[in-house]
């Protein structure tokens, strides 16, 4: 087992240190898309923005069904923002086919920002609902959205196309794939985009031009001191460790 490291750069997390997976948010997104394709028809592409080994993402939700894969290629070596993310997810679906409803994870597997949702949908102008577990048609042009809430759920009727941000929930867990969808998978197209395809200049990406930035990456240090009570007697004892407690307390 490799443990976990930081880059040279102090930035961010080294890739080499742990297998990359799916997001997990991401997942539960796809799987309420299939739902909603398995109900009432349609098609779904999947779209990601990533160094090459972003494929295998992709791929795997070809395995779980989905009908197109894009990718967007970011060999830049910087971590884009929540916002540069957003604006580059944008140009590459304005260079795709019409669609009705785009669904990310309510937030990403590693920093959580939880904002690239809603910022796609500024980038876009369209409605954005966050939070969303399920969704349902309301007529040829609108769509029912349930959002979980503190205190239960709520739903909104919202028109096409629109952006939502998928939360878990009992009944979007993600579908494992079959080996024979996994084989097929691995023989589709993933088409690629890069940066310049887009009309995006990577200097867009650049730590100095993101909107919020990293400034330290540590691994905390895990440190024990063990300390004995004395005293004459129980009640002494109990009294020195309520004041040490409370000296802890003021400190934090």
């Amino acid at each position: 087992m490799r443990d976990f490291a930081i880059d040279s750069s102090g930035l961010q997390a080294d890739p080499s240190c742990a297998n990359q997976v799916t997001n997990i948010f991401c997942e539960n997104a796809l799987e309420t898309a299939l739902q909603l394709k398995d109900l009432h028809g349609g098609k779904i592409t999947v779209l990601s923005l990533g160094p090459e080994s972003v494929e295998d993402t992709l791929r795997k939700g070809l395995a779980m069904k989905a009908d197109d894969a894009f990718m967007v290629v970011n060999n830049t070596g910087q971590l884009p923002d929540s916002a540069a993310t957003a604006k580059v997810l944008a140009a590459a679906i304005r260079k795709m086919e019409p669609f009705d409803l785009i669904l990310t994870g309510r937030e990403s597997g590693d920093w959580g920002a939880g904002q690239t949702g809603g910022l796609l949908a500024e980038e876009l102008g369209l409605p954005f609902t966050a939070f969303v577990d399920e969704i349902s048609p309301e007529g040829d042009d609108r769509l029912i959205l349930r959002q979980q809430t503190d205190s239960g759920w709520q739903k909104f009727s919202t028109p096409k196309p629109a952006v939502a941000s998928i939360t878990n929930s009992d009944h979007n867990l993600p579908r494992i794939p079959k080996t024979r969808d996994i084989i097929l998978a691995n023989r589709k197209e993933v088409t690629s985009w890069t940066l310049e395809d887009l009309e995006i200049s990577p200097d867009e990406l650049a730590t100095d031009q993101l909107k919020a930035r990293v400034r330290q990456l540590s691994i905390p240090e895990s440190k024990g001191d063990c300390e004995f009570i004395d005293g004459d007697t129980t009640e002494e004892k109990i009294e020195k460790l309520a004041e040490k407690v409370a000296a802890i307390a003021r400190s934090v």
